[in-house]
């Protein structure tokens, strides 16, 4: 989780939903659209390049949390303007473990 990434956030005019990600991590995360969705609106964000997943477009996994606090990962692309999710799910351990320490030690 080394590989901070810099997004132009200025450039990104909203999301883009395929509807079977939508339904896969709905049934499979029980993670909303809204959910993951709320994470780019609130931080701290932290983004990261996916490089292992990234052989036909750029790929990045964004660690943040929900208006409830719910810490999720999500997987995403920029096609366009638009944020177009991969999959959502609730942090892993180490996933936490970064992003608390990332937080604490991140002036917002």
């Amino acid at each position: 989780m080394s590989r901070i990434a810099n997004v132009d956030w200025s450039t990104i005019e909203g999301f883009e939903w395929d509807a079977g990600n939508r339904e896969k991590n709905r049934h499979k995360h029980n993670v909303t659209t809204k959910e993951c969705e709320e994470i780019f609106y609130n931080l701290p964000l932290y983004t990261v390049k996916d490089i292992y997943h990234s052989a036909n477009e750029y790929r990045y996994k964004v660690l943040g949390q929900t208006n409830t606090r719910r810490l999720l990962a999500v997987a995403y692309t920029i096609r366009g303007e638009r944020i177009r999710i991969i999959s959502a799910r609730d942090q892993s351990r180490s996933e936490r473990k970064f992003y608390e320490k990332t937080k604490k030690n991140t002036e917002l």
